[in-house]
């Protein structure tokens, strides 16, 4: 299985969000939804935060170079 984008990952919690927003929802199936939207989210940040230490690398090596 391949690992999942931001961009989709962000998607994927909006869909969530969505069906978790239909009245007709059952109680389990909303915690079922809210447990895989929190997995979706802290995928998402992850990503953010590998992506501002890599930007923080790039950045220190330029500055080492100059």
């Amino acid at each position: 299985m391949r690992k999942k984008r931001f961009e989709e990952e962000l998607e994927h919690s909006r869909r969530i969000v969505e069906r978790l927003m239909d009245p007709e929802i059952t109680l389990e199936e909303s915690v079922k939804l809210y447990e895989e939207g929190m997995q979706s989210v802290k995928r998402a940040r992850q990503m953010i935060e590998d992506a501002r230490k890599r930007v923080e690398k790039i950045s220190q090596d330029a500055e080492s170079k100059e």
